[in-house]
């Protein structure tokens, strides 16, 4: 069955570690990326149907907010082609706006744009 994806999704692997906002240990690494949900790859297996507190940590900058707390669901899990390793898919239930520009600064670091005109 072919199906497509309502939102376009970014790869991230390895750029964002992913935290459990409530004991701070980190739990995996962000592997892409949309303004409704996520996935995140880690080393053990989410709980399908559970909320997740989530923080992930920004690299240092003036222009943005270093933490972004959220909340999302996991609706999928699966082991990824990596062994040891399992993908999961999260429905974001709760997010500051600073969620939203970071998915658009993160859309448009990894989009191609076109070169500019030479004048």
């Amino acid at each position: 069955m072919f199906t497509h994806r309502r939102i376009e999704r970014h790869q991230l692997p390895y750029y964002l570690k992913v935290f459990n906002s409530v004991t701070g240990k980190p739990i995996g690494f962000l592997g892409n990326v949309s303004k409704d949900g996520l996935m995140l790859i880690s080393q053990l297996p989410m709980m399908i149907g559970a909320d997740f507190d989530l923080r992930l940590k920004l690299p240092a900058s003036k222009d943005c907010t270093p933490v972004i707390d959220l909340r999302a669901r996991c609706l999928w899990c699966h082991e990824d082609a990596t062994p040891q390793h399992y993908d999961a898919g999260f429905s974001v239930q709760q997010a500051p706006p600073e969620y939203g520009q970071l998915v658009e600064a993160l859309r448009q670091y990894f989009s191609f744009q076109p070169l500019p005109a030479s004048v």
